[in-house]
């Protein structure tokens, strides 16, 4: 199996991972996916700390591929009161 080194930007920091030449595209993609969704998280301007609002875009895509594997519908205002309960959590954990 051929793999190929592929250099990728998220959070402003640049992350280097080997991956078979196959999946390239895919992984850039992914990685992209992640940044826009980390931006969109900071945009909200709740959470400063940039490991809280990496776990946050975690989530997200979390939930939005589960969502997607239990073949349920999506549900918007539960997903953002799921997203809040989940930040309060975290909140919590983290202050202590």
């Amino acid at each position: 199996m051929n793999h190929k080194t592929l250099n990728l930007n998220i959070m402003g920091r640049e992350f280097c991972v080997t991956c078979p030449a196959e999946e390239q595209e895919e992984i850039q993609l992914a990685a992209a996916y992640l940044d826009r969704k980390i931006q969109e998280v900071k945009a909200e301007g709740k959470i400063v700390d940039s490991d809280r609002i990496a776990i946050i875009a975690a989530l997200s895509i979390t939930h939005e591929l589960l969502m997607m594997r239990n073949g349920t519908g999506f549900d918007i205002d539960e997903f953002k009161r799921r997203i809040a309960a989940l930040k309060k959590k975290v909140d919590d954990v983290i202050t202590k």
